[in-house]
């Protein structure tokens, strides 16, 4: 269901709510839950994300190819589930299973549309299946399997953490002090105060996780809440200069893809993705963010892992 786009606010109280009830859980599974079932949750939200852009696309006069679309994100958790369940899945297998899923998207989704009655929508059809699958289900996978690689908890955490305080200083200062749109034909709403708090915020909580990341590690541990291998327990901290700017590109990738999806929604004519959370709209209005930040750290863990080795 879309919600069609008004000027009106969802309530503060409602969002909050939301969210209190949500974090809890959502941390709880990327901390501690077996990676397969990480992985079938993924999929779950993939799925649901996935459903909202193909609505979205209609709006734009395509007509999407869901069934398809749907199957080929299933099989690719399925396939990431039990792969994760052996001991490691390692990068080079991730990286051969994520080539192929992006080189196999295009032949399949095109061949279906030859099947189609009308020839001039099948490339569109197809066009919006493959960047469906590409710009949701991918990255997904590798937030999947960041979680696998080794203190790939903690590295999960700092991603959620960053880009949630990001968000909500990016949210509370531009309403209380934004005086300066950023892009006003997207998103009214946004301005360049809250985007400068937005990454001040960021940076200070990617600064203190490094900074204290044994004390926090053992607090993890000792709560049952991860495996020693899913935390940091170096003694030497690692150097702050490229913890900083790396979360200062994590912070940025999360703006972009908020705006990015405030792009389409505004193409579409609609305020929020859906209305499947109370206060935050859809599914990809809550994961807009995640979407680009998530490839920007796993490939900087794989560049780091393949520097140590």
């Amino acid at each position: 269901m879309r919600v069609p786009f008004t000027k009106e606010n969802n309530p503060l109280l409602t969002r909050i709510a939301t969210a209190v009830v949500l974090i809890p859980i959502v941390l709880v599974l990327v901390l501690r839950a077996p990676v397969p079932v990480l992985a079938a949750v993924a999929g779950i939200v993939a799925l649901l994300t996935i459903h909202e852009f193909l609505k979205l696309t209609e709006s734009y006069g395509v007509s999407p190819m869901p069934l398809p679309t749907y199957i080929l994100t299933a099989l690719f958790f399925v396939v990431l589930g039990i792969a994760g369940s052996t001991p490691l899945l390692s990068t080079g297998q991730f990286l051969i299973m994520l080539g192929f899923a992006a080189g196999i998207a295009p032949f399949l989704f095109l061949t279906r549309a030859m099947r189609g009655e009308d020839l001039r929508a099948g490339y569109p059809a197809a066009a919006a299946s493959v960047f469906a699958f590409t710009y949701i289900a991918l990255p997904m996978g590798m937030l999947v399997q960041l979680r696998q690689q080794w203190a790939g908890a903690f590295y999960v955490l700092y991603l959620l953490l960053v880009v949630w305080m990001g968000d909500i200083f990016a949210y509370f200062v531009g309403k209380s002090i934004g005086r300066h749109l950023m892009a006003p034909r997207i998103s009214p709403k946004k301005t360049w105060e809250g985007a400068v708090a937005s990454v001040i915020a960021s940076v200070a909580v990617g600064w203190a996780m490094f900074h204290y990341a044994l004390p926090l590690s053992s607090a993890l541990l000792r709560a049952g809440l991860i495996e020693r291998r899913d935390g940091m327990f170096g003694l030497e901290q690692p150097a702050m200069g490229p913890i900083i700017l790396l979360t200062i590109l994590l912070n940025i990738a999360a703006q972009l893809g908020d705006l990015v999806e405030s792009l389409i929604k505004r193409g579409a004519g609609v305020k929020d993705s859906g209305a499947i959370l109370p206060g935050h709209g859809g599914m990809l209005d809550r994961i807009d963010a995640m979407l680009f930040a998530v490839p920007v750290l796993w490939y900087y863990v794989l560049v780091s892992h393949a520097v140590m080795d």
